[in-house]
């Protein structure tokens, strides 16, 4: 059964009010949130090989369900996404050159290539400040970006915005699909962006989009 729960979803004019108050990687991370309709966990593990400036677009790899996705990559995005390759291209060299270097390969692939860890493909778009000891393999890997450091750069620009509205990393997601859906895309494809098994689960922002019996106007505004 669907859920009747209607999420909360900014208006285009609050959504680029909270992302201009925001700044530096965890702005860039919002942007994609909203600009790709990517869930903050998705966002935090991309991958080098992630991007493609070519097609302009994103492989959202292993996603919730274990299965791949390709969404659109925001032309505005492009320019601060080359510049973080750039600088995180430096900090791998400078980590392999001190004998680290190593990232977590998903699943099975690090038993599989042993050696990939240390590729630049593999490395974090969005990498952790610090190198901390993996309890599983024993060696020190460096990480993605914690979840909450872009969760509070949301809250912090939500309330510099003076937005009264309870607004986390997921409402830019649920507003990137109500606003392509406003624009007049099929449902479908936004199901297809979002990764939604089931079109009933991308149902729920037509719902959001006062459709149905809501659209309806009132004979008192007549």
């Amino acid at each position: 059964m669907a859920s009747r729960y209607l999420p909360t979803v900014l208006t285009k004019a609050e959504t680029h009010a909270i992302l201009d108050r925001m700044s530096g990687v965890p702005q860039l991370v919002a942007q994609l949130l909203y600009g790709s309709g990517l869930r903050l966990s998705e966002a935090l593990q991309l991958r080098v090989k992630d991007l493609d400036f070519a097609q302009a677009q994103i492989v959202v790899r292993d996603a919730k369900g274990n299965e791949s996705r390709v969404t659109m990559l925001p032309g505005c995005t492009v320019e601060p996404l080359q510049g973080q390759l750039r600088r995180i291209k430096r900090l791998h060299q400078q980590d392999l050159e001190r004998g680290y270097g190593l990232v977590l390969l998903p699943y099975a692939l690090e038993r599989k290539y042993p050696n990939a860890g240390r590729e630049w493909v593999w490395q974090f778009i969005f990498p952790s400040v610090g190198i901390p000891l993996d309890p599983r393999s024993g060696l020190r890997c460096r990480h993605h970006l914690h979840e909450s450091s872009v969760q509070k750069a949301v809250k912090q620009a939500t309330r510099a915005a003076g937005i009264q509205k309870r607004v986390g990393c997921h409402t830019f997601r649920h507003s990137f699909a109500t606003h392509l859906l406003q624009d007049g895309y099929d449902i479908r494809t936004v199901q297809e962006l979002l990764g939604h098994k089931d079109v009933k689960t991308t149902m729920i922002y037509t719902h959001v989009l006062n459709r149905g019996g809501r659209g309806v106007k009132s004979p008192l505004d007549s």
